[in-house]
């Protein structure tokens, strides 16, 4: 499996971002992809990530600004992200789980938030 992100780049607080990854390979249905970033020094943490059904799952951090979405036929995930704060800026990863044995990323893009 293949995650492949794209869209990140610099912007000014109070900006926005669409993250987009797409998936290909060997996809097993019923998945949940998601988001996670890492800032320097710091641990990697979830954004968000959804269901194949749509069921949502937000970070407290991000909740109210950032929407996540997919896209089932295209195996596509995107996180809209809106109100950028510079404590938002890290290298952004996509993420597709279907249980033990079954966890990829993507390379990672990078979403700087200038103030």
């Amino acid at each position: 499996v293949q995650l492949q992100a794209s869209g990140g780049g610099l912007v000014q607080a109070g900006g926005s971002l669409r993250l987009s990854c797409a998936a290909s390979g060997r996809i097993i249905s019923a998945n949940v992809m998601g988001w996670y970033r890492q800032a320097p020094g710091k641990q990697r943490e979830l954004v968000a990530t959804i269901t194949t059904g749509g069921s949502t799952n937000y970070a407290d951090s991000v909740k109210g600004r950032f929407a996540i979405s997919r896209d089932n036929a295209k195996n596509t995930v995107y996180l809209q992200m809106n109100s950028l704060k510079p404590e938002d800026t890290a290298v952004y990863y996509c993420n597709i789980d279907r249980g033990p044995g079954y966890r990829y990323w993507g390379q990672g893009t990078q979403v700087t938030v200038s103030s």
